[in-house]
């Protein structure tokens, strides 16, 4: 970088980037919107055709817990694994092996004819599906400096949301017309339409043509992110002495509270409304849409907030804990959703959708925390080590708290108190997993892994 466009830089950077510069890693970021876009429709359509299955295969709440546990223990296995793989493969061969099998998955659902099998069908779709994450985090490592990390994590990441929203929208459409197997036919095709798309406009910075130089120096311009670190890119680093950081049980910790509350809006939204207002199947449409509309209004603003704290002279450590603290705050008022629900159906969806929109903005800024805190080389893993925890924490809330609570209130015709028990849990899990993410990192320092 030549002493021009540094000071071109520290005077303005994105100014410059965005008029002189070029505008190509935001294209980058579009690719991965997609892919999370998709990856959030395939897992969601189950959710969806819940009362369609229910009848077919005479499910109860215990039978549709044990195939969401049956997704969570193979994603939370197939975390680890996956950042592994991506960090060894690299982000373009690893994200596009990643889709094409959870593509396959998502379709392979179709062919089910029974109970065991949806759960068989599920692991496969958790375990391959892993790899989306660790996949999408370095290459927003790869393609943005520190400085817009969150803002560009908030945009792909509210994928997660348009996914959500486009499920209830056309799954039951889908299924009442031609039949609950071409859903999952329909969506999990959606894959293989990214593949080709990424095979156009996917390369690493250093070896893309379409990116200018400019660019590529902006890209770097972290003090942290100079040519040494492009020299120690091949270096190992093992699982066993990443866990010997502190940092990383931040992450795994914040991860591990706060990923089984996301699980539980995902897995379990359509049916509170079903159960509690009586809404199924393309009557539930239009709530559920709303509460991810809302999310992801909160998936790019979680990524604002930061930009604008370091815009302004903030230390960017201290930016991203003073917007994770805020946003914990925000999730809090859904334990009043069945209180407010009771007056108006729209205020229960409200709080609900504020809460789902603090997730995805706290979301956008944990992920960024990775790396903050880690070398490029490493990010893919420290990734995959957190979203192994967040699997893990939504197995155990299934299986320790759902699955027992919600079989037995239902059997006592009380489903509202198990209801009302989770949304106490939502309330404070983020504000207990910030604090102890504060204890672990108090101000995020970077790894030297060399």
């Amino acid at each position: 970088m030549t002493p021009a466009s540094a000071q071109s830089l520290s005077a303005s950077p994105l100014a410059t980037a965005n008029a002189a510069m070029g505008k190509y890693r935001w294209t980058i970021c579009g690719l991965v919107f997609f892919a999370t876009t998709v990856n959030y429709l395939d897992r969601a359509v189950i959710s969806l055709l819940k009362p369609y299955l229910e009848t077919e295969f005479k499910w109860n709440a215990g039978d549709y817990a044990n195939i969401e546990i049956a997704f969570k223990v193979a994603y939370s296995l197939g975390m680890v694994g996956a950042g592994r793989l991506i960090d060894k493969l690299g982000t373009k061969i690893g994200y596009a092996l990643s889709t094409f099998l959870w593509s396959l998955a998502a379709i392979g659902h179709a062919l089910v004819s029974s109970t065991l099998g949806f759960s068989v069908a599920r692991a496969f779709l958790g375990v391959t599906e892993a790899g989306n994450f660790p996949a999408a985090i370095k290459t927003t490592a790869e393609w943005f400096p520190q400085r817009e990390r969150a803002l560009a994590t908030g945009i792909f990441n509210s994928g997660s949301n348009v996914g959500a929203i486009i499920a209830p929208l056309t799954v039951p459409l889908i299924a009442e017309t031609i039949g609950w197997q071409w859903a999952f036919v329909i969506t999990g095709a959606l894959g293989f339409v990214w593949l080709i798309l990424w095979f156009i406009y996917y390369e690493v910075p250093a070896r893309q043509a379409r990116l200018s130089k400019a660019e590529f120096d902006y890209i770097h311009s972290d003090a942290a992110d100079q040519p040494a670190e492009a020299g120690a890119e091949l270096a190992k680093v093992s699982w066993f002495r990443l866990l010997t950081f502190r940092q990383t049980w931040a992450f795994v910790v914040g991860k591990f509270l706060t990923d089984p509350i996301w699980w539980f809006y995902l897995f379990w939204l359509p049916d509170f409304l079903n159960k509690q207002y009586g809404l199924k199947g393309t009557a539930v449409a239009l709530p559920v849409a709303a509460v991810y509309m809302l999310s992801t209004i909160g998936s790019v603003g979680g990524g604002w907030i930061p930009l604008r704290f370091i815009r302004n002279g903030m230390p960017a450590f201290q930016a991203r804990k003073l917007s994770m603290l805020l946003i914990a705050c925000c999730v809090f008022p859904i334990v009043f959703a069945q209180y407010l629900g009771r007056i108006d159906l729209w205020l229960a969806v409200l709080v609900i959708g504020i809460a789902a929109a603090a997730h995805q903005a706290w979301s956008a800024n944990i992920f960024t925390t990775v790396s903050d805190m880690f070398p490029k080389r490493a990010v893919a893993s420290v990734t995959g080590i957190g979203g192994m925890a967040g699997g893990l924490g939504g197995i155990l809330l299934s299986a320790l708290v759902q699955k027992r609570m919600f079989v037995y209130y239902e059997s006592i015709g009380q489903l509202d108190k198990a209801y009302f028990i989770m949304f106490l849990i939502c309330g404070g899990a983020y504000l207990l997993a910030w604090v102890l993410m504060h204890f672990l990192a108090p101000r995020m320092k970077p790894i030297a892994l060399d």
